[in-house]
């Protein structure tokens, strides 16, 4: 029995063989990528999260600032005579107390999420 192989043959075969693991290969890459992507999702889902809280975080630091701001007015007013004392320490203590409020609803909304 004879086998004759041509050239064309050959090249014909190979062709087909590296075509067969380059199938193989990018149906791999497809499933790693998948993957990749829902770790991607995942991620940005929580990045949304973290932007939103910070979001929340900054608005209430900037009501907290510009009680300061007033605080201070207030303060600046009471040295040149505009307004008495007792008032202007009230005024400060009144923003203190803000403050530590805001700070400690902070601290125990951060327990509550380590704690789930």
């Amino acid at each position: 029995m004879t086998v004759t192989l041509t050239w064309e043959g050959i090249v014909l075969t190979l062709l087909a063989a590296a075509g067969i693991v380059c199938l193989i290969y990018f149906s791999l890459l497809m499933k790693k990528l998948i993957g990749t992507l829902k770790e991607v999702d995942v991620i940005l889902k929580d990045s949304q999260v973290v932007a939103s809280i910070a979001a929340d975080k900054a608005t209430k630091v900037d009501g907290i600032i510009d009680g300061v701001g007033d605080t201070v007015e207030t303060v600046v007013n009471a040295m040149k005579g505009n307004q008495n004392v007792v008032n202007a320490a009230t005024s400060i203590v009144n923003a203190v107390s803000s403050l530590t409020g805001m700070l400690k609803k902070g601290e125990m909304k951060q327990r509550r999420k380590k704690s789930r």
